[in-house]
């Protein structure tokens, strides 16, 4: 019995033993595992593309069954992979990557190929740069969205056979469009608006029978709107608008029965009748803007019919009429009253200057009529703002927010129209609001409109006026985000002229949330009516940083009389010419007599760049006070300054005992406006007061990448390695612009990381181009002394004074290793021995530690390929042998990845250099070891550089290595 009971115990405990091992046998077989090689093809592109929300990727990430891992939301946000585990051993494979709205920079990565059952790629709104690899296309892409980025050159489209939705928006392709995107007969949606397309609408298109979405608005397109689209018999949505078309809209167009938006605008050519479209049962959208569309209006249309030349009365009656939730029927030549159905309406509608006659709205007519005896001869207008004063005179607040379609008058004295919208946001606010409290009030606020905004002069007295107008683009940002890449064109016209085509804020003003102010003089006003007219004419980006931001933007308005107006014209015409004849007595009295001044070395030389009077520069420094200024040096002394658009400068103020002559000073304001790049010190102007010189230059926030790194321990930046990174990038393509894409060639000769200044969001700009020398074409410059600093100074040129660009190169790769290591190039010891940090990586590199090169405050937090890589490249540049550095377009390639970066192998006897001349090779360690001080003192102060346009702190406790310099607070 006993036995019994035992083996029957063991027998169960044997088989709970086996079932357990059998669940768990099991278990791992059914275990959902990622393969090992999408494990590292996941980390690669994360660490190339600084995504830092895929963290801990495993085989195990797919646990879940795939649903998906790394999600994060935010506003505009979106980072998302998704698995698929359906595959055979329970494998699962990637085949959704969407990172959307995080501001990745660098290119696609080559690595997305790898990926073998990858079907959909979602990068919209991002930083990326490059062109699309055609690796993609070993990858069964079918959804791929690009939108919001700096994408450019070809699209590869030959194998993504299986491709269904391409969305490209608001990039940077150019060219003409690709023809092989016709072979791809799944293709669903093609989205290309946004970019600088050239050329015709490719024949191969027709035979995309499966299109349902077709966007080329914003391009440069030429040729009409072919007939073939009329075999896109299952299409949707239509957008042409500001595609740069010929008309007419062909009749095949009424083929369409699916079509639910329907969008196109500025067509070229004569006028055209009105197409048939009543067959499109299901549209919800009809925008035929500045068509040249004639005849009368259907009576099963609405919507956008704006600036045509329709003609005949409103229908009494629309067929669609409540499901129109907008219409724009102004700057027509219709006729009749209005029917009552619109004037009860509560949804948008604007009818300004669509008719020749009104009765019952005075603000439908042409020519705006005044009510009252013509009586205004100024108007003031803080667009999107409150009342307020700004250069003596009293702007009227513009707060009014009625919607898109709205026509709005202030007392019958200026009134304004605001015309379209945009149907994806039809919430869109359109006033804009700066959050840049620096600014003076007048920029803090604009007027937007998505398509037509109009300012009126109401009750005028006849006579000729000079118009000003005020912009400042606050809707963009000036960082490396998805944000700072919106690009706003728009027309403008007065009274009915063209006076700006595709007037771009951004570009004009050099910058983002900088002022500027358009002049136009002799405006004629006969009847009692001045009108300014911004018209969006569907170019640029609209879906930057969102939709409904993209049409004309206007900060604030002002007219004045160009000449006396009314009965005092007589009265000006006798003083003007009192004040000619006392002038011309004191001429010939000699009173007035002229004396040779650097207005007459100016003459004849062409300066890119701005002229300021000397009261615009008084008033901007507050009369050169003593608390605005920053520096002092041998060549005068700099202040702080805001101008009254806002800007902040930094102003130089030659000494009159500067031995730089005025032809000297005229040759370097020549040459210094003529360059122009995001990471060089933007010169703003030159300003002449009899024999007073002044340089007007950008401020830069954030000192210099000197100062960031060893000045004070209040005065310290944190730098953690992207932002290192991206200066050393900057700095790259700062030079590669100077030496190879700049007409005039330049060569910096002084680059050293006390001329490298920091804006505020810690973007790098060369400064001091006061050393800089035009070099000949296919010719090295030889100096009879050198002109630099020790210890940057290539050996050939600090030896022997044999001058090229790979001078710079070298200087190059000594920053780069100090701000990696976060040391200065040379320390005297209190021993007397130097350090010096080219010796020292040379050491590193010989014993195997590189990596102790980087600097101990940057921790663990770095890319340890991409570090080490940066390394390399600053060795090659630091060769002894100039031929054997590379140019600074192949740094710049290196540090984006874009170009392998070849490990230095280190020389081991670099005196023994063939460049050298034998009675030098010697030297060559005291051009590593000698000193920081500059060779010729007086260079460094010849361009505002360095402290003297930045801030900085005179109780810091740093010595500046520079005699005669004093530093003050401000």
């Amino acid at each position: 019995m006993g036995f019994e009971f035992w083996s029957s115990e063991i027998v169960f405990v044997l088989l709970l033993g086996f079932l357990a091992l059998n669940c768990f046998t099991r278990f791992e077989s059914n275990a959902q595992i990622l393969p090992l090689e999408e494990v590292k093809t996941l980390e690669t592109i994360s660490r190339k593309l600084r995504n830092p929300h895929w963290k801990n990727i495993s085989q195990s990430s797919c646990q879940d069954g795939g649903a998906g891992f790394f999600k994060y939301f935010a506003d505009q946000i979106f980072s998302n992979v998704t698995c698929k585990c359906s595959f055979p051993n329970n494998t699962c494979h990637v085949t959704v990557i969407e990172m959307k709205g995080l501001n990745l920079t660098g290119v696609i990565p080559e690595e997305f190929g790898n990926l073998t059952q990858l079907e959909k790629i979602d990068f919209t709104r991002n930083y990326i740069s490059g062109s699309i690899p055609a690796s993609l296309s070993r990858s069964p892409i079918r959804f791929l969205y690009l939108l919001g980025n700096r994408l450019s050159g070809l699209i590869p489209s030959d194998d993504f056979t299986l491709l269904r939705e391409l969305d490209l928006k608001d990039n940077q392709f150019e060219g003409p469009l690709p023809q092989n995107l016709g072979r791809l007969t799944q293709l669903e949606r093609i989205l290309l608006s946004g970019n600088n397309f050239t050329g015709t609408i490719p024949e191969s298109y027709r035979n995309l029978k499966n299109l349902i979405d077709f966007r080329i608005g914003g391009s440069q397109l030429s040729g009409k709107i072919p007939e073939f689209i009329g075999n896109w018999s299952k299409l949707q949505k239509l957008d042409l608008q500001g595609a740069s078309l010929e008309g007419p809209i062909p009749y095949t167009i009424s083929s369409l029965k699916y079509v639910k938006e329907l969008m196109i605008s500025d067509l070229h050519g004569p006028s055209m009748p009105f197409p048939t479209l009543r067959y499109m049962k299901d549209i919800q959208i009809v925008i035929m803007r500045n068509c040249s569309i004639s005849g009368t209006i259907p009576n099963y249309l609405g919507e956008d019919l704006s600036f045509n030349k329709l003609t005949g009365e409103i229908p009494q009656t629309i067929e669609r009429a409540s499901h129109i939730s907008f219409m724009s029927l102004s700057n027509n030549i219709l006729t009749g009253e209005v029917p009552i159905w619109i004037l009860q309406s509560k949804r948008y509608r604007n009818l300004v200057s669509s008719h020749t006659s009104a009765e019952n709205l005075w603000c439908l007519k042409k020519d705006l009529p005044c009510s009252s005896k013509p009586k205004y001869h100024s108007i003031f207008i803080n667009c999107g703002g409150r009342k307020m004063k700004f250069d003596g005179h009293t702007y009227e607040e513009d707060l009014s927010s009625f919607g898109p379609s709205d026509f709005v008058s202030l007392a019958q004295k200026w009134g304004y129209s605001s015309t379209g919208v945009d149907m994806s946001n039809l919430d869109a606010n359109y006033i804009a609001t700066s959050l840049n409290i620096t600014r003076p009030d007048l920029y803090q606020t604009a007027r937007i409109a998505p398509l037509s905004l109009k300012y009126y002069g109401l009750c005028m007295l006849k006579g000729n006026y000079k118009v000003r107008l005020y912009f400042s683009e606050i809707m963009f940002t000036d960082d490396q985000t998805f944000s700072s890449l919106g690009k706003r064109l728009f027309d403008i016209s007065i009274q009915g002229n063209l006076v700006l085509k595709d007037f771009n804020i951004m570009e004009e003003a050099r910058g983002v949330g900088k002022g500027i102010v358009r002049e136009f003089d002799n405006v004629t006003v006969i009847g009692s009516t001045l009108e300014i007219h911004l018209y969006w004419a569907g170019k640029g980006t609209t879906a930057i940083p969102h939709t409904g931001v993209y049409g004309p933007l206007i900060s604030a308005v002002s007219v004045t009389p160009s000449t006396m107006v009314g009965i005092g014209c007589a009265i000006a015409v006798i003083i003007i010419a009192i004040v000619l004849l006392a002038l011309v007595i004191l001429w010939k009295r000699g009173l007035l007599g002229r004396q040779k001044t650097l207005e007459d070395d100016l003459k004849g030389v062409e300066l890119q760049t701005r002229k300021f009077t000397y009261t615009q520069l008084k008033d901007a420094t507050t009369n050169f006070d003593q608390a605005n200024k920053i520096g002092e040096g041998g060549f005068g002394t700099v202040y702080k300054g805001i101008l009254a658009d806002g800007t902040l400068i930094a102003v130089k103020q030659l000494s009159s005992k500067s031995k730089q002559g005025n032809r000297e000073f005229v040759n370097e304001i020549g040459m210094i406006s003529a360059l122009q790049h995001p990471h060089l010190v933007n010169l703003y102007g030159c300003c002449i007061d009899g024999n007073q010189l002044y340089l007007v230059y950008e401020y830069m926030e954030n000192n210099s990448v000197s100062h960031a790194l060893f000045g004070a321990e209040e005065g310290h930046l944190k730098l953690d390695w992207p932002t290192r990174h991206n200066i050393c990038v900057g700095i790259a393509k700062g030079l590669a612009y100077l030496h190879e894409e700049s007409s005039l060639k330049v060569i910096h000769r002084d680059i050293k990381v006390t001329n490298v200044l920091l804006d505020r969001h810690l973007n790098p700009k060369i400064s001091d181009f006061g050393l800089a020398k035009l070099a000949e074409e296919d010719k090295t410059h030889i100096s009879t002394r050198a002109a630099g600093t020790f210890g940057y100074m290539a050996p050939e040129y600090a030896l022997r004074g044999h001058l090229t660009d790979k001078a710079d190169v070298y200087s190059f790769g000594i920053v780069v290793l100090e701000i990696i290591s976060g040391k200065k190039n040379s320390t005297q010891q209190t021993n007397a021995e130097g350090f010096y940090i080219l010796d020292w990586a040379h050491v590193l590199k010989s014993e195997g530690n590189l990596m102790n090169l980087v600097d101990p405050k940057l921790s663990s937090e770095f890319n340890s390929e991409e570090i080490m890589a940066t390394i390399n490249v600053a060795l090659h540049c630091c060769n002894s042998t100039s031929k054997l550095r590379p140019t600074m377009s192949a740094v710049v390639s290196m540090l984006e990845g874009k170009a392998a970066v070849e490990e230095f192998v280190l020389d081991p006897n670099p005196s023994t250099s063939d460049e050298m001349d034998p009675t030098v090779k010697k030297l060559f360690q005291f051009c590593l070891r000698g000193g920081a001080g500059s060779v010729e003192g007086p260079s460094n102060d010849s361009f505002a550089a360095l402290d003297d346009i930045h801030p900085f702190n005179p109780h810091s406790g740093r010595q500046d290595d520079r005699k005669g310099r004093k530093w003050h607070s401000f």
